[in-house]
């Protein structure tokens, strides 16, 4: 059983969640406030996943357990994979019962499944973190162990048992960003607002090609900043005045978003979340159905819904609806500003503190 809160000087949390930066975000943005309100922080992940990168070089202990991929498609690992995860249960129940904690909280992905079943083992309370409107198959075989489960979007908590809406935590860094940095990093001048165009790390052709046969009529107006995504450039268009395009970007993003008055972007969760609590007016072109589970679409529609967002499906994308659709969400940029302003977003930390301070004292 988990440890009563006399036993120790320090109340002891094990975080978790890894195979992509989006199940390791929340974490790292809960970090420093764990640490503030005295929390002993560890956590358990794969021995190779990205989560090691992020957490280790904080000085956060970090222990490794056997992890197998829960695929939805036929593979010859799927007759080995469960084994793995199993191994995983063991070593993360043996993790457990040595730091004998108070709670785990976890992100999600296929590392997350043996630590929650390994905290069931023991009898330590799970809150779960779910970032999409439904959950993922990790967060689905979890969630019967979980005394609650906190989520982006209020669809999902009145779906869920013990589902609580929450919003995402996001790090604080996100919100010290300044225009002025953002202007002279990309030498914009200030005199047009600025439109930030992103695909993800990977980019998205269809919509930077929407964004280059509509820059002739776009820059009269706008600034435009693209992030078009590894070996995107279009090296016709090096140089051109008020566009400014690039893979990725080395600078801090908190300068890009502050620089931005409107933003295209696709509709990860982590990804529109920062742009709702920053307050952004934007347009989201989600992944189609045919290149994801739909999750995507799932996120924009309900943007849409709550007024952050404007949605504009990639199969319907014109030239001219394109154009249609910035400079209708631009002129009406005061309404969506207000829409989210009126959200819960930034208070996300505040609430998953809370929750793990009650579930740790019951």
């Amino acid at each position: 059983m988990y440890a009563g809160k006399e036993e120790f000087l320090l109340k002891r949390i094990v975080l978790t969640g890894g195979g992509t930066a989006g199940h390791v975000t929340a974490n790292l943005a809960l970090i420093p406030h764990l640490q503030k309100a005295g929390w002993d922080i560890h956590y358990i992940g794969s021995a190779s996943g990205m989560e090691r990168s992020l957490i280790e070089p904080l000085g956060i202990p970090y222990h490794v357990v056997s992890v197998g991929k829960l695929r939805r498609y036929i593979d010859f690992k799927n007759l080995s994979d469960p084994f793995r995860v199993l191994r995983g249960i063991g070593q993360a129940a043996g993790i457990m019962r040595k730091l004998k904690l108070n709670v785990v909280f976890s992100k999600g992905g296929f590392v997350s499944v043996p630590v929650v079943y390994g905290a069931k083992l023991n009898g330590v309370p799970v809150v779960l973190h779910e970032s999409d409107l439904t959950p993922g198959l990790a967060n689905k075989l979890c969630a019967p162990f979980a005394k609650a489960v906190c989520t982006t979007f209020p669809e999902t908590a009145n779906a869920v048992k013990h589902g609580i809406y929450t919003g995402t935590p996001l790090r604080d860094e996100l919100f010290t960003g300044t225009k002025e940095g953002g202007l002279a990093r990309f030498h914009f001048d200030g005199k047009k607002p600025v439109l930030m165009v992103t695909g993800g790390s990977s980019g998205a052709q269809t919509v930077n090609e929407a964004v280059r046969t509509a820059l002739p009529r776009l820059l009269p107006d706008f600034d435009v900043l693209h992030l078009c995504g590894k070996g995107n450039l279009d090296e016709s268009l090096i140089g051109t005045p008020g566009y400014v395009q690039y893979e990725y970007v080395n600078a801090p993003l908190r300068h890009l978003f502050a620089a931005a008055d409107l933003i295209i972007s696709r509709a990860g969760a982590n990804s529109i979340c920062e742009i709702l609590a920053l307050r952004k007016p934007n347009i989201l072109i989600p992944l189609s159905a045919a290149a994801s589970r739909g999750d995507q679409i799932l996120n924009a529609e309900s943007f849409q819904k709550q007024g952050f967002s404007s949605l504009l499906p990639e199969e319907e994308i014109t030239n001219e609806k394109f154009l249609d659709t910035i400079h209708q969400v631009y002129s009406d940029r005061e309404n969506y500003q207000k829409q989210m302003a009126a959200s819960q977003q930034n208070q996300a930390i505040s609430i998953i503190a809370d929750l793990i301070d009650q579930l740790a004292s019951v």
